[in-house]
């Protein structure tokens, strides 16, 4: 069966107000929580981005059941990938075994902030490549000295490694990065519902059958007067239709204000159910539970009206996902 899991949106919400959604979520019934990790919100008025790794950490004391995942962290400009390996082990720790640290090459609105470029995609995977490499030397609780054609590490070594280790997600985007990425993920993460997709990171990987999880993620609006969900979700999340290869290179929310000025609430709600229908709603998963994913987080959008979604609609929504 597939599991459902609720998005801790940080361009959205502030910091207390997520950890207060997280415990509603699992309270409602959801399997999992998965966080964004953003420097920068997508548009000016999301107006939020509090950092995803602190976030986690009080989530993880708060929620007793839930799975948690970064969805999805870069560990190659603003972090270096020793202390990405660092913060995984410690939130493992923290949650006792129910963190996945999903990864990914990166957007340029979070990661050019540290002033140092936005590299081509080619080497955007390079970097991401032998991050991961590092971080799996990492979670061995081994000394580790690295010299590569991206990153140094000298003599390091996690000191606090959970027993279980850090299973690891790495989001994918095509048939190349899945043939490279395959081999070095315990779980595949994408925004499509493409079954030769998953099917393909299937047999790359050679887990057709076992605990791998197919991770994927859906924005949802609900409210109780369509029109209104439809203008939060124009408002919030115009700038989705521009798929990854328009949105990974975009640096400031300026530009995706730009990219997104003709965007029209029509256009949005083609893409988003929007509205009281849960029947929509849940209709609208149905293409990622077809293409064989495993684990669908829903985006609510908008922090307006969040609060009622966990406390009025969560529960028969999950249900009606469920019976899906």
């Amino acid at each position: 069966m597939t599991r459902f899991g609720y998005t801790l949106m940080t361009e959205q919400s502030g910091p207390r107000e997520l950890v207060r959604y997280a415990v509603a979520a699992e309270n409602a019934g959801f399997d999992f929580e998965v966080s964004s990790d953003h420097f920068s919100p997508w548009l000016t008025e999301q107006g939020h981005a509090p950092y995803a790794w602190t976030l986690l950490g009080a989530v993880a004391q708060a929620t007793n059941r839930v799975k948690l995942a970064t969805y999805v962290t870069c560990p190659t400009m603003r972090y270096h990938p020793a202390i990405v390996a660092q913060s995984a082990a410690t939130l493992q720790l923290l949650a006792e075994g129910r963190f996945i640290l999903g990864l990914g090459a990166g957007e340029n609105l979070n990661e050019h902030v540290v002033g140092e470029g936005w590299p081509s995609v080619d080497v955007r995977q390079d970097m991401l490549e032998e991050a991961v490499t590092i971080i799996r030397e990492l979670h061995t609780g081994e000394l580790v000295t690295w010299e590569g054609s991206y990153f140094r590490v000298d003599s390091a070594r996690i000191w606090d490694v959970p027993e279980s280790g850090v299973p690891i997600g790495i989001a994918v985007s095509g048939a190349k990065s899945i043939s490279r990425f395959a081999p070095l993920a315990d779980h595949f993460i994408s925004t499509e519902p493409d079954a030769e997709l998953v099917s393909s990171w299937h047999d790359a990987h050679g887990t057709a059958n076992n605990e791998a999880r197919v991770i994927g993620q859906i924005p949802i609006c609900w409210g109780p007067d369509k029109d209104e969900a439809i203008a939060q979700a124009h408002e919030q999340f115009r700038w989705f239709g521009g798929g990854w290869a328009v949105n990974a290179d975009l640096p400031t929310p300026a530009g995706f204000a730009g990219a997104s000025q003709f965007v029209r609430p029509e256009d949005v709600a083609e893409s988003i159910a929007c509205g009281p229908d849960l029947d929509e709603i849940a209709e609208s998963a149905r293409a990622f539970i077809d293409a064989g994913y495993t684990d669908v987080a829903l985006v609510q959008v908008g922090d307006r009206g969040q609060d009622r979604f966990l406390a009025e609609a969560a529960e028969p929504l999950l249900e009606k996902l469920r019976a899906l």
